[in-house]
């Protein structure tokens, strides 16, 4: 059974930092793709950023690229979310989502894609 384990949120002010870790276990973490969504209260969950098998290959919403990274360690079976310049808008649950591929170099950025998903993270940006 695949499960996974966010960590990392919090209460922080605009301009601040976060790194959000998603712990994964069962499974081969190595081929998984990979991607975090967040969702705001009233809203629909939407796609941040994903990753592929290999990890060279990474895909940003326009809202977060520039401020946000992907990446993951194989080695420690997690993928982490570094949010730099946090801004108010950025406040939302955030879910770390996998799915097995055998293409390397594949990112996915529909929810529908992902069949394994953690339980989120609250993060919220003060003004």
């Amino acid at each position: 059974q695949v499960q996974l384990v966010e960590s990392g949120g919090g209460l922080v002010q605009a301009g601040d930092s976060l790194r959000l870790s998603c712990a994964v276990s069962g499974g081969t973490f190595s081929a998984y793709a990979l991607s975090w969504f967040r969702q705001a209260p009233g809203k629909e969950r939407e796609f941040v950023a994903a990753i592929s098998r290999s990890g060279s290959r990474t895909v940003y919403d326009d809202s977060v690229k520039g401020r946000f990274t992907i990446f993951r360690e194989n080695a420690k079976n997690t993928v982490y979310l570094q949010m730099n310049s946090l801004k108010p808008e950025d406040t939302a649950v955030y879910y770390c989502a996998a799915r097995s591929t055998g293409y390397t170099w594949s990112v996915y950025s529909s929810a529908r894609e992902y069949n394994y998903w953690g339980q989120g993270t609250q993060v919220t940006v003060s003004s």
